[in-house]
């Protein structure tokens, strides 16, 4: 790949990337195009060698957002069994995750936005829900292949709601007791 290939590339990467973030943080309609390339270090008129439309660039960044949002819990759900269900739970209800949605799980940051967005949006988002449905049908508690499914929608509802009511309260307290208690009600499973 020639120098400018090359250039081009880690552009596309770092637009996506920036994008990715900043949906997980201010939603979809929270990104705008001239602040998204002054931010990537890049003009407004560059866009448009990168995405063919603002509907390309979110199918990409919300690809992005839904793989780097889950790469920990995806990580601590191969250990398998009762630690790397606690492990995920800790993490996702964790202070530090419901603090940095930029950094986060796109699948709660991203909910209500998604239900709005384009089929290529949608679809990744299903993909993902599936993934960890599958993860967390291999590690949540007490686990038999009927109620495995059934189970880790339980888990995974419980924890996207707790993190997205976590974010919205206005109250510090309240905010911590939504994620301990949620935490603790999924590890009594």
């Amino acid at each position: 790949m020639g120098s400018s290939q090359a250039d081009k590339s880690a552009n596309h990467d770092r637009i996506v990337d920036i994008a990715s973030a900043r949906m997980r943080r201010d939603g979809i309609n929270g990104v705008g195009v001239a602040e998204l390339m002054k931010e990537a270090g890049l003009t407004h008129g560059g866009f448009y060698r990168h995405f063919k439309s603002r509907d390309d660039l979110v199918g990409a960044a919300v690809e992005r957002a839904l793989v780097q949002g889950s790469e920990r819990r995806v990580d601590a759900a191969a250990e398998g069994g009762r630690q790397a269900f606690e492990a995920i739970v800790d993490d996702y209800l964790s202070p530090a995750h419901r603090d940095l949605p930029e950094a986060g799980c796109a699948v709660a940051a991203l909910a209500e936005d998604i239900s709005r967005a384009d089929d290529r949006s949608r679809a990744a988002y299903g993909r993902q829900v599936e993934q960890y449905l599958e993860y967390l049908a291999g590690v949540a508690p007490g686990s038999d292949t009927a109620g495995d499914r059934r189970r880790a929608c339980l888990v995974l509802s419980a924890m996207v709601g707790a993190i997205a009511m976590a974010r919205a309260v206005g109250d510090a307290g309240l905010s911590d007791a939504i994620l301990t208690d949620t935490a603790a009600a999924l590890k009594d499973l």
